[in-house]
């Protein structure tokens, strides 16, 4: 879809907490979003969009997004005093669009009704995950049959749907993340996000950790099932817009992280994972022993397939005894080329990758 892979500029409105009927383990949105104590009003809204008006060029779609806590849950009043805003900018088309986050169990059609009336375009829905014993555990307080008929509602409606899932939740397993990317799939959202769980302070994930009772994802783990996610929901043509939660001044790991799959990069690592797999797939019955290697591809797809610290050039050296790998760039190629001392060896489309992927699996 145009409207989601055009080039955007976000203007974020955090509502901590706003709306919110409980707090998930693993949920702390005042240290997610580093919003306290903030009056959420209209005026608050009208602030945001000042500040960032400076900001705003005339080639890029502008998106005012509303995060954090469950907008639809929001008192409707207040929802319309906020929504009110967001309209008059996009009508005024200095706001090209509106997205909002909310829960699966503050989807109805009234709610759908008012948020079509003031021209929303997206609802995200925080699934987190599609195993009712695992929502249960992360005290999330809706279960699966809400998120399938709030996806079912949103898609009806004529919205974009977003599905928002969590690796690594209390109770969960790789066999578990897997089965709920599966089904998500199957609801036909238009965009996802990937949140491999990490424990964050004063959340009740923190207490369960010290007391043993969850032990978060490594880091490996969580790009892992992340990678594998990833290339099923790529493989069904759903954008995937984010994977890991956003490096900010308090998500970090010498600040509000206790423990978990926290990397500022993560997004990166599970491509490199995704790209190396792809290129050992096609050179692994040939013998390069002792040869040179080239890649020829873009700029960008060499950072994936060399890996952060070349980490992946390590790895395919050692795996198949190439004396040396070097990159030329073939600049916007949808392609790469791989030769052997000047032979060509292998070559796979980059839309491919991710079916490439899952062939491992």
């Amino acid at each position: 879809m145009n409207i989601i892979n055009k080039k955007i500029k976000i203007i974020p409105v955090f509502v901590p907490h706003v709306g919110c009927p409980n707090d998930c383990v693993f949920c702390n949105q005042k240290r997610i979003t580093g919003k306290d104590n903030t009056v959420i009003d209209g005026g608050y809204v009208r602030n945001i969009i000042e500040d960032y008006k400076k900001t705003i060029d005339d080639d890029v779609c502008t998106e005012l997004a509303f995060f954090g806590g469950s907008f639809t849950a929001i008192d409707l009043r207040l929802q319309e005093e906020l929504l009110s805003v967001g309209k008059e900018y996009k009508d005024n088309g200095i706001i090209q669009r509106l997205r909002c986050s909310t829960r699966p169990d503050a989807i109805d059609e009234q709610v759908l009704n008012l948020q079509k009336r003031y021209g929303m375009d997206i609802i995200e829905l925080g699934i987190q995950s599609l195993d009712d014993e695992v929502l249960r555990l992360s005290n999330r307080g809706h279960n699966r049959q809400q998120s399938e008929n709030a996806s079912k509602l949103i898609k009806e409606h004529g919205f974009v749907l977003g599905h928002q899932i969590m690796p690594g939740l209390p109770g969960s397993s790789s066999e578990k993340d897997l089965k709920t990317c599966i089904d998500s799939i199957k609801m036909k959202p238009d965009i996802v996000r990937i949140y491999p769980t990490l424990i964050i302070k004063d959340t009740d994930l923190v207490q369960m950790y010290e007391k043993g009772e969850y032990k978060p994802l490594t880091l490996d783990e969580a790009v892992d099932i992340s990678a594998l996610i990833y290339s099923h929901y790529s493989v069904k043509n759903i954008n995937v817009i984010r994977i890991g939660l956003q490096n900010t001044e308090n998500i970090n790991e010498d600040n509000d992280v206790i423990a978990g799959p926290f990397h500022a990069a993560f997004r990166q690592l599970v491509e490199e994972k995704i790209y190396l797999h792809s290129v050992i797939k096609v050179l692994e019955k040939q013998d390069l022993t002792d040869k040179h290697i080239t890649f020829a591809a873009d700029d960008k797809v060499i950072s994936y397939i060399s890996g952060q610290n070349k980490a992946n050039i390590k790895i395919l050296k050692d795996k198949f005894s190439v004396n040396k790998i070097n990159f030329v760039n073939d600049k916007n190629s949808q392609s790469i080329e791989i030769f052997a001392d000047n032979i060509k060896a292998g070559s796979f489309l980059i839309k491919d990758i991710y079916k490439n992927y899952l062939s491992f699996h």
